[in-house]
């Protein structure tokens, strides 16, 4: 799959949650790899934060990130339709410190985006696929994260209060493509109870019934109510049941974990990649999905690209035949067994080594080694299949070295080791030469990258 930026911009003005500014975000198309940013244009030199885990200061009432003194809090809602819009590319201009709330729910959001539509560009989506069980638990607040492998990307999410009103509600999501009309209308929520100690922390100077679902779950006088209502300026409410306190009736019967859920997807764009995997929470929030995030994002910042999954039992878009037909190495020489996927800019191959590989008699034959100029043979060759796939008839040209650069070596390779080589395109092709990174991969490890820069020729 191809990254995606939005094909035209948008605004959107509201409140905020905390300061209770009238603020305006406008969303613009980013380019390639760009990632999501946020400028606050309000600043002197308008600078510019990166929406990543590691940016993230505090998560008390809200998802905070910050590069030095510059903030900008409440940024999940919009994450969250950025995310599930599929969007990699997006620069969020804002003139505050703070997201506005608009109706507590990504609903504008998703809105507008599907108004303004989205366009294809030419990098690569690059997924973070979850290999193995992860878990993650706050004994604090009983809170905790599980996260299985998946071919695609799912949420369950269970929420539990100490409450008549909210106990246990269940939600979940199994489709992006369903987060439109299944979740960006659920709203934030908030306890009666929690409301004056929001208020005394200079919070949710922008909170009222519009923009928030209340939960009047513990009985207190008329005259209570009435005082709160004040402190948050807005109009008294008579409430004779416990209950839900509200200018509009509630959107879903479990809105309050369809919102749950909605913050995880907020708070997991910051990964920087989208993931590929099945996600459990159990009493989420702000600071474990966080604590999730980072943990995903240090192994994507530990190695540049992670290990494409390879299924054995899973039939080969290229076996040794039709590689023998595309490349003109015989054996010894021929260093690919199989291709296991491939796009107009990537692919991926695999090789098993052997006891029996010939260089093992000569290279460290006491404690076999496989040479490192082999390594980096395979994976041109590995890239020399991605090049032809480009070109009509392709068993009537060869690929020539022109140039490698940038080689290391991370690892040894051993006998018994399955190697995985993934290549791809630096350029587009031109003239004939292609510029690919390489990586040859054991396990979870890098054992060998390099650059290359090859020649396609027709054969004589």
């Amino acid at each position: 799959m191809k990254q995606k930026t939005l094909k035209n911009s948008f605004s959107v003005s509201g409140k905020g949650l905390h300061t209770g500014l009238n603020i305006t975000a406008t969303f613009l198309p980013a380019p390639e790899n760009h990632g999501y940013k946020i400028q606050r244009v309000d600043l002197e030199g308008q600078p510019v934060i990166e929406a990543l885990a590691e940016n993230v200061v505090e998560t008390s009432r809200g998802t905070v990130i910050a590069d030095g003194d510059v903030r900008i809090s409440t940024i999940e809602h919009a994450m969250a339709a950025l995310y599930a819009a599929e969007i990699d590319n997006c620069l969020i201009q804002v003139n505050a410190p703070e997201m506005p709330i608009l109706d507590g729910s990504a609903a504008v959001y998703a809105e507008e985006i599907e108004r303004c539509g989205l366009e294809e560009q030419n990098a690569e989506r690059e997924y973070y696929l979850i290999k193995s069980k992860i878990e993650i638990h706050d004994e604090e607040t009983g809170s905790s994260i599980v996260v299985l492998p998946d071919d695609e990307f799912s949420i369950n999410t269970l929420i539990s209060f100490d409450s008549p009103i909210l106990n246990n509600q269940f939600a979940s999501l199994d489709d992006l493509h369903d987060f439109k009309k299944e979740i960006a209308g659920a709203r934030t929520f908030v306890f009666v109870r929690e409301v004056e100690p929001l208020v005394k922390n200079n919070l949710i100077k922008g909170g009222d019934l519009d923009n928030a679902i209340v939960i009047y779950d513990q009985k207190t006088s008329q005259t209570e109510l009435d005082r709160l209502a004040d402190l948050l300026n807005v109009p008294h409410k008579h409430v004779d049941e416990l209950g839900y306190i509200n200018n509009k009736p509630l959107e879903f019967e479990n809105e309050p974990a369809r919102h749950k859920l909605l913050d995880i997807l907020g708070d997991i764009a910051l990964v920087g990649k989208p993931i590929k995997g099945r996600i459990i929470a159990t009493r989420p929030g702000h600071k474990i999905n966080n604590q999730f995030a980072r943990l995903i994002r240090k192994e994507v910042r530990r190695q540049d690209i992670q290990c494409p999954a390879y299924n054995p039992n899973k039939e080969p878009l290229m076996d040794v035949n039709r590689i023998r037909q595309l490349l003109p190495h015989r054996y010894p020489f021929l260093l690919v067994d199989k291709i296991i996927e491939m796009g107009t800019r990537h692919i991926v191959g695999v090789k098993n080594v052997s006891g029996n590989e010939p260089f093992f008699q000569g290279h460290f034959p006491a404690e076999p080694v496989m040479p490192g100029v082999l390594l980096v043979e395979a994976m041109a060759q590995t890239g020399g299949l991605l090049v032809l796939s480009a070109v009509d008839e392709p068993e009537r040209y060869s690929t020539y070295f022109m140039k490698i650069d940038n080689v290391k070596f991370r690892q040894k390779v051993v006998p018994g080791d399955t190697v995985i080589f993934h290549l791809s395109l630096m350029t587009e092709v031109r003239r004939g030469c292609a510029y690919m990174k390489g990586y040859a991969f054991v396990g979870e490890r890098i054992v060998t990258e390099a650059e290359f820069m090859a020649q396609i020729i027709k054969n004589k």
